[in-house]
């Protein structure tokens, strides 16, 4: 980017009007710090105004955002040419751009870690999140820690995302050309610089023009001359008047009036109350959301609006019930409702889709209840299958008759498990049968075993006894 005017030599094509691409002519970028001073029709009405936003609130704004800035800047420890580069952004970014769209605060911390980033200062994101945390709460008020939760997330990315939007509109070109010097140096010039009264008080009579627009509509050299000006007239310290030094710097009088004159207004202003600008944007705000909703034919809810309550009339409703049932049970009615469909939702693959889903689920609920109705849960009426008869006038659905097949399939699938599992039952019970005869025959053997032991051992002790006895039977025989 140049520093002031190219020279007709330099860079420029042979066409003066532009380069031709295809059938499109297209001039040639230009780049310069005279770029970024603001012309006085926009000036007069900004995107805030169109907005709706008064005037005197939109100054409000800016200078509590310029006053933002400068008071970060100080608690981050940052050079006073960062400062004021944050400013001029600012001040720049919203004459492109609405408060009632964009938050000033939001806006106030990405022009503040831009201008770091410029003027080769960097700060953390959240270094400056916790700062701007500290001035909401005020002096005074008990300090609370900023939280980390999603809420600093969330604040963290609209930084992030403010900064780059910065960049967009001002098309990158954010080089900020500073007065300071320039007071330094025509204090020299005129032989005053060793009058330090005078010097800091044109720094600060600059540093406060920052909170107006001046930065944005006057060349630095100008500003410099009207701060220097405008000090000395306060410390009563004369300066060449005839003719005026300025003009030697090329200012002119209508300019320094003005500069003065806005500069000196900021002393005679009420402080800005955050929270009552904060509504008033809200406010405005939430009308221009009526005002285009109001503008697509909805309500504020998001509902469509009635043109008129009398042309508004329910669908007419067919007089019996029973000619509603028989239109649903009739094939007819199924062939009108699919081409209804047809017309109402046309041939596409996601149409297509969201009718084959539909259908699915409506055959999952069908299924469903007829499990429940075979398994006994609902009275008999309504598990009892039609009867042939019945059948005999109605010609079934290609649908339902499917559903009766599978039906039929499942019903016998059940029958033939439930002789399956009663088969297995009768072995196992005849299983269990026999091995309580084999235990109670083995049983009765093993008894039985046991008890012809027992009189073999008994039979020969009465044997002996019994020939023991026939023999004292016999002695005494002989004896007598």
């Amino acid at each position: 980017m140049s520093v002031g005017v190219l020279s007709p030599h330099m860079n420029t094509p042979a066409n003066s009007q532009g380069i031709l691409i295809g059938d499109k002519v297209y001039s040639e970028v230009f780049l310069a710090i005279d770029s970024s001073i603001i012309p006085e029709e926009s000036l007069s009405s900004t995107p805030s105004m169109l907005d709706g936003l008064d005037h005197e609130t939109e100054t409000n704004l800016r200078i509590l955002g310029c006053e933002l800035i400068q008071s970060a800047g100080i608690l981050l420890r940052l050079p006073q040419v960062a400062m004021a580069t944050g400013q001029v952004l600012f001040q720049r970014f919203f004459y492109s751009k609405s408060f009632i769209k964009h938050s000033f605060e939001i806006f106030a911390m990405a022009c503040v870690n831009l201008a770091s980033k410029i003027e080769e200062s960097p700060r953390r994101v959240r270094d400056v999140i916790n700062v701007f945390h500290h001035l909401k709460q005020g002096k005074g008020k008990k300090i609370t820690p900023l939280v980390l939760d999603q809420n600093y997330i969330n604040t963290k990315n609209q930084v992030i995302k403010a900064e780059r939007r910065v960049l967009k509109e001002l098309g990158f070109c954010v080089h900020v050309k500073h007065p300071h010097k320039i007071i330094v140096m025509y204090l020299q010039v005129l032989e005053c610089e060793k009058n330090q009264m005078l010097v800091q008080t044109a720094w600060n009579y600059m540093n406060d023009a920052l909170r107006t627009n001046v930065f944005v509509r006057f060349e630095p050299e100008t500003i410099a001359c009207a701060c220097i000006h405008l000090a000395a007239r306060v410390l009563q310290i004369p300066l060449p008047s005839k003719p005026h030094w300025y003009l030697v710097f090329g200012a002119t009088k209508e300019d320094i009036r003005e500069i003065c004159i806005s500069t000196m207004k900021l002393y005679s202003r009420e402080k800005p109350n955050s929270e009552q600008l904060e509504k008033q944007v809200e406010k405005r705000k939430v009308a221009l959301e009526e005002a285009r909703l109001k503008a697509k034919g909805q309500n504020p809810s998001g509902t469509p609006a009635l043109a008129a309550i009398g042309g508004f009339s329910p669908a007419s409703k067919p007089s019996s019930p029973r000619e509603v049932k028989i239109e649903e049970k009739s094939p007819n009615s199924k062939l009108v409702k699919e081409s209804e469909n047809r017309q109402l939702f046309p041939k596409s693959p996601l149409n297509g889709d969201i009718l084959y889903l539909c259908n699915r689920l409506r055959f999952k609920i069908d299924l469903f209840f007829l499990r429940r109705s075979h398994s006994g849960t609902y009275s008999s009426q309504s598990s009892r299958s039609p009867s042939p008869r019945q059948l005999k006038g109605h010609r079934a659905s290609p649908v339902t008759q499917l559903r009766t097949e599978r039906d039929r399939q499942s019903e016998s699938s059940r029958n033939s498990n439930k002789r399956r599992r009663s088969r297995s039952r009768s072995r196992s019970n005849s299983r269990e049968r026999g091995r309580e005869r084999d235990y109670v025959k083995h049983k009765h053997d093993r008894s039985h075993h046991w008890d012809h032991r027992e009189r073999d051992r008994d039979r020969p002790h009465d044997q002996g006894r019994s020939k023991h006895q026939s023999r004292s039977h016999s002695g005494r025989r002989h004896r007598r």
